[in-house]
Formats: C-alpha cells, structure tokens, sequence
C-alpha cells in the first residue's frame, strides 16, 4: 500500500501551529470510528497493543513482530495517519534498526523510541532505570538510519522529567534533536515550568504524555511548541468495561445495554463498500 499521504498529513501537523489530540486506537474498527469522528492522528501505544494482542499489562511481553503486525492491520482499515509507541526498540540499537524497518513496513505515520531500560531488569521491580544518554543517542541513530521513507516521523522518547528531573531531560532532548530526529516525546511532565524550561531549550517539535490538568490547554500547548499531546488510552478501557458488563447481562439471562445498532455495524465495517464489491465481483 502507498502510505505517502498520510505521512504528509502527520507532518502538516508537526509542521503547523496547533497542538492536537490523537485519538487511542487499537485495532481497525477503532481506528476507523476515531477517523470518522474526525481525529486528525491515531495513536497506537504498547501497552493498548500488550492487552488487545496477549490480554497481558504494560510490562515488554508483546514481541516486535505482534506490534507491527496489529499496526498494518490498523492501517489496513482506515485512512488515518497512526502514531505508535515503540517502547524501547524491542533491544538494543540493532534491534531498534529492525523495530523502523518493519514498523515503516507497517505504514506507520510516526513512531517513538524511548530510553527507559525495559524490560525490567533483575532486582530493579517497580523501579524505572534510563539507559545512558550515549545509549539513547545510538538508538536515534540506529532509529534514523532504519528509516527508508524520509516522511515517516521519528521521535525521541524520554521519561527523564520523573527519574531525573528537568536538566537531564533537556540534556537527553537536546542530545536526540542532535542527532536529527524530528521531535520529542516527554513522558512525566507535570507543571507548566517543566514544559517550559524544555520548550526553552528544544527548536523541534514536542509531544506530551498524558497530561495533567494544569497543562490540558491546547492555546498554552500550542504556543509551547507541542503539537501532539495524549489523553490517555481511555477507548480500550471503555471497551473492556462495555464487553464485561454486556457479558455479565447475558450470563445472568438479562437484556444488555447500549449495544451497537445496525446501522453502526454497518458503518464501522463499510459494509457499503463491501456491498458494492459484491455487486461489481461476484455478480
């Protein structure tokens, strides 16, 4: 598939003005609605990919090739530019190389790699450890160097601003938009000063992690130079409450609530376009 037109929409917007927010994808009907609804970006995180592909939680379990494979079918099923979050490359900076490779495959807009030693390391449960920034800066590099499609977006990813604090979170930044990638993802930002002490020393674009109250103010953001910033990954987890409650309705032989009505059904599986087919093919 030609991926080049949604890439060069994922780039008007970290070349314009605005801050936007992605809409939590995490399979091909949700991405589908949240095009429909009008996000301009979807965002396909780790942890909605660990529990859509393995019901497992957020802990590297899910292996590259499961990632990038829910991704294409993502993007299979809707026109909608895709974010995703890589973690840490799945490895070292070889394995990051292969994680672009097959992700840019994928038809992925955009992607993150982070700096967070992952998986947990032996002895270190319910710690979060960064890697050296000499580390970091080989995997951007191994991230830029895997890129074939100059219009797919890399992002350096850091979670420093809650480990350690804003100096090395703009020594990290600083040292990733050296390296050439086209904007950072800061995880653990909480207060206006933070953002603004980074966005002080930081020309490429930023992008946020969920955000606090303080900072969900999209004329603040934009003007901070963000201009993607998540609302957390709240789609997965109504979705998981709307099956538990409708199963726990027909287990106890009562009518459930709230179901998708036909006409729905037949939207979010372009059943018009299927029909059409039908027609044009098999008749």
């Amino acid at each position: 598939m030609n991926w080049s037109a949604r890439r060069a929409r994922f780039r008007a917007v970290l070349g314009g003005e605005r801050c936007v927010y992605p809409g939590s994808v995490f399979d091909p009907i949700s991405a589908r609605i949240a095009a429909d609804i009008g996000f301009e970006i979807g965002m396909f995180a780790g942890s909605t990919a660990s529990l859509t592909v393995l019901g497992a939680p957020d802990l590297i379990v899910l292996t590259l090739t499961e990632f990038a494979q829910q991704a294409l079918r993502i993007n299979r099923a809707a026109d909608l530019p895709l974010m995703v979050d890589a973690d840490h490359g799945y490895g070292n900076a070889l394995n990051v190389k292969r994680t672009v490779e097959e992700l840019e495959t994928a038809g992925v807009a955009g992607l993150s790699i982070e700096d967070t030693v992952l998986p947990t390391a032996f002895g270190e449960v319910g710690q979060t450890t960064l890697i050296p920034i000499e580390e970091g800066v080989g995997k951007m590099k191994a991230a830029l160097a895997g890129r074939q499609d100059p219009s797919l977006a890399i992002f350096g990813r850091t979670s420093a601003m809650a480990v350690t604090g804003v100096a090395d979170t703009i020594a990290r930044a600083r040292a990733y938009e050296a390296c050439g990638v086209d904007a950072i993802f800061l995880v653990g930002v909480k207060t206006r000063a933070q953002l603004d002490a980074v966005a002080a020393e930081i020309k490429i674009p930023l992008m946020l992690g969920t955000a606090t109250p303080e900072l969900m103010d999209l004329d603040y953001l934009s003007a901070a130079g963000v201009r993607l910033c998540l609302q957390g990954h709240l789609p997965i987890m109504a979705a998981i409450r709307a099956v538990h409650d409708t199963l726990s309705a027909l287990r106890r032989g009562e009518k459930p609530q709230g179901a998708a009505d036909a006409e729905m059904m037949k939207r979010v599986t372009r059943d018009s376009d299927y029909q059409s087919w039908l027609k044009n093919f098999l008749s």
